[in-house]
């Protein structure tokens, strides 16, 4: 069987922590209406601290550079990295608030998410270990849930050293030059994609590709339940599809995909054959449909046996 290696690796991820306050409701609210939902879950979340953690879990050994406040929900937010084997020494600890996430989820498992920064929103530079920490990975992750001062100069750091750039970008935003001339590899969704590219939502998959690979040298567009596409300006163009399973929640699939995609990569030290990127791909799908079959954020990130059993089961060699 292909599969995306075992050797282990360094990916330190700068980016958010926040504490998921989570409703299930049978459906989702529209503006101005107040629906009923089931009892409050309080769950560690935020995309840079579930990435890392997904990141732990699929076998990677990970550097989180973040922040969290002075309140009570910094403590379980450290303790939830920690118990996944994330290293917490550049992890700060800030005046005021931790980062919090509003998210009500439906009957179908699709969610609505509201994010208030908290201590995520002070880390607007990083500092010379924090450099130090970015050169010795292989691949440095980033999201846009903390502020893009940071994320760029990371980005900076690491493209200097060698070190492979994967940017998540999400929440959607438009994004600097700067910035995209140091990314080895964008990963996106449909809706991340289009304001990103600068073009309409309604744009083909195929447009998009073309578009983001004017700007980056390597798309990952994520589809959900649909599996993604990979582009690149070799001219490889790939679909995966996703293993079938009965989702529950897909809060943190899209961060389970992600940490998971930058340990594959990693393990194939950046791969450019098909058949290479595709068990990358393939086995970031299993990560995200693994995720998927149970409720919550990091709670429900699988770890490297669970993905390679749905990795096995769902992408059999061909006879």
């Amino acid at each position: 069987m292909t599969t995306v290696g075992s050797g282990e690796v360094r990916v330190v991820v700068v980016g958010s922590a926040n504490l998921d306050l989570v409703v299930s409701t049978p459906t989702l609210p529209r503006p101005g209406e107040t629906v009923l939902g089931d009892a409050l879950r309080t769950v560690p979340g935020g995309k840079g601290a579930n990435q890392a953690v997904a990141a732990a879990r699929a076998g990677a050994r990970c550097d989180f550079v973040g922040a969290v406040g002075q309140d009570g929900f910094a403590d379980q937010l450290r303790s939830n990295l920690a118990e996944a084997g994330v290293d917490l020494r550049r992890l700060r600890t800030v005046p005021g608030p931790s980062g919090v996430a509003l998210i009500a989820v439906d009957a179908q498992a699709e969610n609505l998410i509201v994010v208030a920064p908290g201590a995520n929103g002070e880390l607007t530079s990083l500092d010379a270990d924090d450099r130090t920490t970015v050169e010795a990975a292989d691949v440095l992750l980033c999201q846009l849930e903390v502020p893009l001062t940071a994320v760029a100069q990371a980005a900076r750091w690491g493209r200097g050293a060698g070190t492979t750039v994967v940017l998540n970008a999400a929440p959607a935003r438009a994004l600097p030059a700067e910035l995209l001339d140091v990314v080895d590899l964008l990963v996106v969704n449909e809706v991340e994609a289009a304001v990103v590219a600068g073009v309409a939502t309604e744009t083909g998959v195929a447009a998009l590709l073309d578009a983001l690979l004017a700007l980056v040298p390597r798309v990952v567009l994520t589809l959900g339940a649909d599996g993604a596409r990979y582009a690149d300006r070799l001219g490889l163009r790939l679909a995966v599809e996703a293993p079938r399973v009965e989702a529950v929640d897909t809060t943190a699939a899209g961060d389970a995909f992600t940490g998971a995609l930058a340990v594959a990569w990693a393990q194939r030290g950046g791969p450019v054959e098909p058949a290479a990127v595709t068990a990358a791909l393939r086995w970031a799908c299993a990560a995200g449909a693994a995720c998927a079959r149970r409720p919550g954020a990091s709670t429900a990130l699988p770890t490297r046996d669970e993905i390679d059993a749905l990795y096995a089961e769902s992408y059999p060699e061909p006879a």
